[in-house]
This record gives structure tokens, sequence and C-alpha cells, in this order.
């Protein structure tokens, strides 16, 4: 291949990548505005831009403003963490199986949640069911640094976080199992299924910072995601440290999904989903696919979160089991794909 072949693929590579984010930042930008105008109250296009923008006071206002707003920056904020996540867990784990979920970040963080609506906190505090999730992420951060070493591998750090979110998910069915309450069960069962309806700026504003700060520290990885995906002795020889990229994947993992389980309960398969539908059109590069991932992510939650209003506008259906309903099949999809490749 000549110099002048090469330039040309990377240039149109370079052109394909540059058109594939510009698309999915037209498509979260339009699923954000989707997010705001779809509800059950028939609002007006122009009434519902006015009461966003201008409007002060009145119930159009306060459903544009306190209720569909805060649903909508939630859902492209989850969802970029859950993309992301997901995308720098494979990256590092080399495995095409990993999501978010692996550490146990999710499992302990719905366990937080579980204890504070069983003993009541989250009745008398408003924030007693996010802050206890927080803690229960945070928890399972500290358990997963010391459970996998310093210089614990891969494998290490998976057996961990299975063990973790084996326990996790072991308590919060002993709490469900010895609840006295029905009406507790039942809004732990729902609270668990994953919901952005009802959420206000008062969860924005507890699991933006945090969502953020993972985020940002889940960027850093991508020029040692590259490294790494060509084996960790060449990882080695460019004098990246593996045990200093597992810190950073740990701590950003927990603060981005702990966060995101903490304000709208358990969302799964976004992070498995979004970064194999987008890595083959990225030619399977971590430092391209992060970024891309994250956006990716948002705009699919965004998605899911409108078509749980359209699908049923007279039901609560749970956002997480729509998310579950699509992703499951897909997940099938992939082992057997894995299967007839490995035949």
């Amino acid at each position: 291949m000549t110099a002048r072949s090469v330039s040309a693929f990377a240039s149109g590579r370079g052109l394909s990548i540059r058109l594939l984010t510009v698309l999915l930042v037209l498509a979260v930008v339009l699923l954000f505005c989707a997010s705001l105008l779809v509800g059950p109250a028939a609002l007006g296009l122009g009434e519902s831009l006015s009461a966003l923008f201008a409007g002060k006071g009145g119930p159009v206002v306060l459903v544009m403003q306190e209720i569909r707003l805060p649903r909508a920056i939630l859902g492209l904020l989850i969802g970029a963490a859950l993309g992301l996540s997901g995308a720098a867990m494979q990256g590092f784990l080399r495995n095409p199986l990993a999501e978010p979920g692996l550490i146990g970040v999710s499992g302990s963080a719905a366990l937080g949640a579980v204890l504070a609506l069983q003993t009541g906190l989250a009745a008398a505090f408003a924030l007693a069911l996010p802050l206890a999730a927080l803690a229960g992420a945070g928890l399972s951060a500290a358990l997963i640094l010391i459970l996998a070493g310093p210089g614990g591998g891969a494998l290490a750090l998976i057996l961990a976080g299975v063990a973790i979110s084996a326990l996790a998910g072991a308590a919060t069915s002993l709490v469900l199992n010895l609840s006295p309450n029905p009406f507790a069960a039942a809004e732990i069962v729902y609270w668990m299924m994953g919901s952005l309806a009802d959420r206000s700026f008062t969860h924005v504003w507890l699991a933006a910072p945090l969502i953020l700060a993972g985020m940002v520290a889940l960027m850093t990885l991508g020029r040692g995601l590259d490294a790494l995906s060509l084996g960790e002795d060449a990882a080695a020889s460019m004098g990246l440290r593996p045990g200093r990229m597992r810190l950073v994947l740990i701590l950003g993992t927990a603060a981005a999904v702990g966060a995101s389980v903490a304000v709208a309960g358990a969302i799964g398969f976004v992070g498995l989903v979004v970064p194999h539908i987008l890595r083959p059109l990225v030619g399977a590069r971590p430092s391209r696919l992060l970024p891309l991932s994250a956006l990716g992510g948002a705009a699919v939650l965004l998605a899911a979160d409108v078509a749980v209003r359209l699908i049923a506008p007279d039901r609560d259906l749970k956002l997480g089991v729509l998310t579950a309903l699509i992703g499951a099949p897909f997940f099938l999809h992939l082992i057997w794909t894995m299967r007839r490749a490995e035949a």
C-alpha cells in the first residue's frame, strides 16, 4: 500500500468518523427536544417553547421547567454515562461482554437505595434515597480496589465485581423477603425497574457533578486503552501503568454509574449495546469509541424515555424494562455470533 493510498484511507476514515459524530450530535439534539415536547399534557410546540424559555408561573411553565426539562437533562447525562462507562470497561478488560454493572457498582447503589426505602429514611428525608445509593456505590468501589489489589489484573477485577454484585443482589433479595410492609416492597420493586419520571432539578444538581466528573475521568483513558488493545506488554513498553488506569476506571465508573443509579434506578444494557453498535464504525479504536459511545448512549436513553411515554401513556411503563426488552435479544444475538465465529 502506497503512502498516498494510506493517506486517502486515513482521510476517508476521519471523514466517516466526523460524519458519524455529527449525526449522533444531531440525533441527541432532536431526541432531547422530543423529550421536552412529548408527554401526557397535550401542549403545542409554540406554547411549550414559550413556557420553557419565557414563561413565569402557571401550570404549563411548571410542566416544562420543573418536570420535562430535568427529565430530559437526566436522560442525556445518564445515557452518556452508561454508554461511556460500557465502552471504557470493554476496552480495559478487552471483553465484549463487559458492561458498567460488572464491577458491582449498580447492584451496590441499588442496595443502598433499597435500604433507604425499607427503613423509611426515604420518606423522612427527600434526598435519603439517592444519597444512600451513592454511599452504596462508593462502598462498592472501595471493596473492588481492596479485593482486586494494587497489582491485580483484569481477571481479579472481574471476579471481585462478580462477587460484590452477587452479594448486593442477595442482600437486596433478603430485604425484600423480610419486608413486613407490602407497600414498601412494591415501592422497592418499582424503583429497581428504573425510570426518569417525577425527577426534579434537585436530582439533577445531585447527580450531574458526579456524572460529569466520572465521565471526564473515563475520557482520559483513551490513549491508554489504545495501547492496551495491543496487549499488556506493549502498553507497559509505552510507559503506561495498568494499575493507574484501573484506578481511574473504577473511580470514574463508580461516580458516573453510581450517580445515575442513585437518581434513576437500575437501567441495563445501554452500556453493553451501544459500544457494540458503534465499534465496527470506528475501527475498534477505544479512543474514538469513548466519545461516540457517550453520544450514542445519550441518544438511546432519550429515545427509550420518549418511547415509554408513547407506548403506554396511561400506564407507568418503566424505562429499565424497555431497555432490557431491547437489550436482551441483542445480548443473545451477540453470544450466538461469537459461537459461530469460534466454530
